[in-house]
């Protein structure tokens, strides 16, 4: 496999990764901008945003975009998340610089034409409509606003069903003007690629951005508390955060094998004495997410009004128990766990792709994967105990609830953290 990068005069990143044998290749643009880049009065004009740079372009359709790339067995997608946005196609590798080309008219040259905004609005509150309709969706949003109140990290990437009713054109260009600078995009491309033909092509369309500096996000700050909500649901849905490492901070791979051998899969210690000792419930995960200056360790579960107070009460017990017991064999199955869904990921064009991209915004610098490999390696059973000891004592949590009206006399937050700090 061959790495290569090069950076535009203007900042604009190039990075392809050669994969030989394969008949095609995954191309896209990220951009380090996403929703905690929003001001409050914004919230989720950056995924009203990735909606409408399908709508059309000064030459193109909106069903043009999608007929130029499936007409040569293509597919093109994109996604908003707390910190970036993303637009990227899979092809076969001859149509890559169509891929290029189709990619880079959306995200320099959109319309945002007044009526395909009324119908992209119509399709996004439905959207947000569904999520409000899935507990697993309502719970997460929930959590985060919980562990982080009043500031852009707490604010879900779809925003209020009144925010999206109000979003103009002007919005849109304001967004894109302040954020989508070429200092925070990364062109990143994996598979049959030849970096040559694509940094030529990459410099031609973004070649001509101006060099400017965007403001930065306000920096997070945890606060923790205690979100419930009632409704006649058939279970009750449960989350649980405390405060983890940032994406750079020397604990990042701890927490990734402490979350993994928690909740990680189905031999971790909650799926076993959770729902298989126990049969509390049917569905139990943990797991360690992290942002730019700040991380959140989240453990999940959905049970009944019945049992979610025990269910409670053996997951903080189970997580305190870490600090103590967790073994040589428990630490050394959840790196191999990692280790290995990492590298199986990486057999994937597109998984390449937005790893590529996503190093570079994170590090600056495109990290290899046996300096990854490295440093999971390097983690031992004392350091995962001294973690999850720490986390249970620092205090810093935040708990959501929704469900039927008799689980609201679940523990409250107060309760979690004397448990857990026990």
């Amino acid at each position: 496999m061959t790495i290569r990068l090069d950076t535009l005069p203007n900042g604009f990143r190039v990075v392809t990764e050669e994969m030989p044998g394969l008949e095609s290749a995954a191309v896209g643009v990220w951009i380090a901008a996403g929703g905690r880049h929003e001001a409050e009065d914004e919230n989720g004009i950056a995924h009203f945003l990735e909606h409408m740079a399908f709508k059309g372009t000064e030459t193109r359709s909106a069903r043009g975009i999608a007929e130029e790339i499936e007409d040569v067995g293509g597919h093109m997608n994109a996604y908003t998340s707390r910190e970036a946005m993303a637009y990227y196609a899979r092809i076969l590798k001859d149509d890559v610089p169509l891929a290029l080309d189709v990619i880079s008219d959306i995200i320099l040259n959109p319309l945002f034409d007044s009526d395909e905004i009324e119908v992209e609005r119509g399709v996004i509150l439905q959207e947000i409509g569904q999520a409000l309709d899935t507990p697993d969706d309502v719970i997460f949003d929930w959590l985060q606003e919980a562990a982080y109140p009043d500031q852009p990290l707490g604010r879900t990437v779809l925003g209020p069903a009144d925010r999206v009713e109000a979003f103009g054109r002007g919005d849109l260009l304001r967004f894109v003007d302040r954020h989508h600078c070429p200092g925070r995009m990364v062109l990143s491309a994996a598979g049959a690629v030849n970096h040559d033909r694509i940094a030529a092509l990459a410099e031609r369309t973004f070649g001509h951005l101006r060099r400017r500096n965007p403001p930065d996000p306000p920096r997070a700050r945890f606060g923790g508390g205690d979100r419930r909500g009632i409704k006649p649901l058939e279970q009750a849905h449960w989350a649980l955060a405390l405060e983890g490492p940032a994406t750079r901070d020397p604990d990042f791979h701890t927490a990734q094998i402490y979350a993994t051998a928690l909740g990680g899969g189905m031999s971790s210690r909650l799926f076993q004495e959770v729902r298989e000792r126990r049969g509390l419930c049917y569905s139990i995960f943990a797991q360690a997410g992290s942002y730019d200056d700040t991380g959140l360790m989240t453990v999940y579960a959905g049970t009944g009004v019945d049992t979610v107070v025990e269910l409670m009460n053996v997951t903080l017990d189970e997580m305190k128990r870490c600090a103590d017991d967790l073994s040589e064999a428990e630490v050394e199955r959840a790196r191999a766990q990692i280790k290995a869904g990492m590298l199986i990921g990486l057999e994937s064009p597109s998984l390449r792709a937005e790893r590529l991209a996503r190093t570079l915004n994170i590090w600056g610098r495109v990290r290899t994967i046996d300096e990854i490999v490295e440093k999971f390696d390097a983690v031992g059973v004392a350091d995962v105990r001294r973690f999850a000891g720490e986390l249970a004592s620092n205090g810093r949590a935040a708990v959501a609830l929704y469900g039927p009206e008799a689980a609201a006399a679940a523990p409250d937050l107060d309760s979690v953290r004397e448990r857990l700090a026990a």
